[in-house]
């Protein structure tokens, strides 16, 4: 693999990168040492070693700093750009139309919602990209306004007289 060098840097860069030295952040002091070790001609592997980091770290911060300039010394947000509503405002209003019907309607064989079955509804008729999570479920219900319990399964007798038999073991 080719060495990897920082592009060549005007005097008032380098000032920079010696204050950056000083800093209270502890990414700034280092991506500041870096750059400097690297302007001396060393290699990322050898300033690895120095700066007890991986090589990879160092070339990263040379990558940025060729992209960036002396702003690659400010640490990014890690925060995924792509936040957005996994099941938008359609989606939200047809959940909302989906829970009030039977699972059996939709051709599954079972009379209760789970979260991963209206996932997998609101995926099917296009109101989400792709299967949503149970807890993305749960947040768009309650944003509507309705509070999502487990399902209970009630005991349930074939027998047409239970409702009676049972009124009378209780009273």
């Amino acid at each position: 693999m080719k060495p990897l060098y920082v592009r060549k840097m005007t005097e008032k860069e380098v000032e920079n990168l010696k204050q950056g030295i000083r800093s209270s952040s502890a990414f700034t002091v280092r991506r500041s040492q870096i750059l400097l070790k690297s302007r001396t001609g060393q290699k990322a592997q050898e300033i690895a070693q120095e700066i007890h980091c991986s090589d990879q770290t160092v070339r990263e911060a040379i990558r940025a700093f060729g992209r960036e300039g002396l702003s690659c010394l400010q640490e990014k947000s890690r925060a995924r750009l792509d936040q957005q509503a996994l099941i938008g405002e359609q989606g939200s209003q047809r959940l909302q139309e989906i829970i009030k019907l039977s699972p059996r309607t939709f051709g599954y064989e079972t009379s209760v919602w789970t979260r991963p079955l209206l996932a997998e509804v609101l995926h099917k008729e296009g109101y989400a990209k792709r299967i949503v999570s149970p807890s993305n479920i749960t947040g768009t219900l309650y944003r509507a306004g309705i509070a999502w319990r487990r399902a209970k399964d009630w005991v349930r007798s074939p027998d047409p007289h239970y409702e009676h038999r049972k009124k009378d073991v209780v009273a």
